[in-house]
């Protein structure tokens, strides 16, 4: 192998790699008759994308992809994402999510089958991970972006609760569970505007039941 690449065979495979779309480190390795070494160095000094599936083996010109509103880019059956690697991914769909992403959720946008990967991002610095209906739902890990994400999550479940609480009862709820850390049931009925609206405590209870909420309020006894 040469010791020095000449400018003309590197011209060279980077315009044969573009054309191509997507390639191998092998395909690179080829083209510049290098090493795996030198041609990883070229790969980092090019700032090339690196594909989130087929064991992560692709690579990608920046100026190559389309991405779509999620930031993501299929060439045929290979995935890339503009944010990076799969963590760095998930981190991002999650935070811009409107109401957090369940396992199912992830898997339909990032083509994936949930049960292969979202076990992996369960303790991952940006997501903190909630039962929500039975359901894990990954939220933002940040104050701000997680409480309007579990407003909008409860909202969107609440039609197979509707015959036991409003919507405006369960939004007046979460903001009490949130506002008032370790509150009890009966402590929320007491609350002036949840009191004002009449509703009893079998629904609260239930309603907090139903979103995996009862665990995390210590039960107030008679």
């Amino acid at each position: 192998m040469p010791a020095k690449l000449d400018s003309e065979t590197i011209d060279f495979a980077r315009s044969t790699l573009k054309k191509e779309k997507v390639f191998t480190l092998e395909r690179l390795i080829s083209l510049l008759n290098c090493s795996r070494r030198t041609a990883q160095t070229k790969l980092s000094r090019w700032k090339t994308y690196t594909s989130y599936n087929k064991n992560s083996m692709y690579y990608t010109f920046p100026g190559i992809p389309k991405f779509d509103v999620h930031g993501l880019w299929w060439y045929k059956n290979i995935a890339f994402s503009k944010f990076g690697n799969l963590k760095s991914t998930i981190v991002h769909l999650v935070n811009s999510s409107e109401s957090g992403l369940t396992g199912k959720e992830f898997g339909d946008l990032l083509g994936l089958a949930s049960q292969n990967f979202v076990h992996h991002f369960r303790d991952c610095p940006g997501i903190c991970r909630e039962k929500h209906g039975g359901v894990f739902i990954h939220f933002s890990d940040k104050p701000g972006s997680y409480k309007q994400q579990v407003r909008r999550r409860i909202a969107t479940l609440l039609p197979t609760v509707k015959n036991t609480i409003s919507e405006g009862d369960a939004i007046m709820i979460l903001v009490a569970i949130i506002k008032h850390h370790g509150i009890s049931t009966k402590e929320i009925l007491a609350l002036p505007e949840i009191n004002k609206s009449g509703v009893s405590e079998l629904a609260v209870r239930n309603f907090m039941e139903f979103h995996g909420l009862l665990k995390k309020i210590p039960v107030t006894r008679p």
